[in-house]
């Protein structure tokens, strides 16, 4: 699959799933922009790919979103791919915790705000390429939480699943396609980000499979479904959790 000449925006890619699919676009060809807040991190994944563009930028924040398809048209002149895929989770002890709102706001915020904000704000430069978005889920968007206090985290992937649909709908007219990825558990970051008491040990068996993926995994399909040999699949959504739905 190449992406010679195409510009690839991908948020999160700092870490994880959104660091390999920005080093696998590179490979690819991409003139990739990379978006992320932790510049340390960011700038090691920056190291391993063919010049991006580097943008330190929190997506939550409606100047920084702006700021990110600004500085991508400002550099490139188009916008080809955008790669949703910033996310977080805080456990705040459930409904009952006093901090509830909180934490259901930030997670919002995060996971699917700036995921809606991003499209709109996109939307017209992709429409002038024919370009498309790939949206990161989770197959939390679909199973009842394997815990207390993740209420937030399912909802906003449940809300992102639905999103894509919308979007793919109003979208497709104009030759744009919109999809989602629904990874499982993936060997990233992720728990450590969250201060989680749960490793990747407690996870692996409630997959059918028994196994964890990699982020490489992820950035396959990613890059998948970006690309031409995709272009009739819009407004779907591709699960990779190695059976954990359907044993859950």
């Amino acid at each position: 699959m190449s992406f010679k000449n195409k510009v690839v925006i991908v948020t999160g890619a700092s870490s994880g799933i959104g660091a390999a699919a920005a080093k696998m676009f590179s490979d690819e060809g991409a003139r990739v922009v990379m978006v992320g807040r932790n510049e340390k991190k960011i700038s090691a994944v920056a190291a391993r790919c063919n010049s991006p563009l580097v943008i330190l930028a929190d997506v939550s924040k409606d100047d920084d979103a702006r700021q990110i398809i600004n500085e991508t048209v400002k550099k490139f002149g188009q916008i080809d791919v955008l790669v949703n895929n910033v996310g977080v989770t805080i456990n705040n002890g459930g409904l009952l915790a006093d901090d509830m709102m909180s934490s259901y706001d930030a997670v919002m915020s995060i996971n699917l705000r700036s995921c809606v904000h991003l499209t709109s704000l996109a939307a017209p430069y992709l429409i002038k390429t024919k370009g498309n978005i790939v949206n990161i889920s989770s197959n939390a968007g679909i199973i009842a939480p394997i815990g207390p206090g993740l209420a937030a985290y399912y909802v906003s992937k449940a809300g992102m699943n639905h999103f894509t649909v919308c979007a793919a709908a109003e979208l497709g007219v104009h030759g744009v396609r919109v999809n989602t990825v629904s990874p499982g558990p993936v060997r990233t970051d992720f728990f450590e980000n969250a201060k989680s008491p749960i490793d990747f040990n407690d996870i692996r068996p409630m997959t059918l499979l028994n196994r964890v993926s990699e982020p490489e995994e992820m950035a396959d399909l990613i890059l998948y479904l970006a690309s031409d040999k995709a272009r009739g699949i819009t407004g779907s959504n591709y699960l990779n959790d190695n059976g954990m739905t359907i044993k859950h």
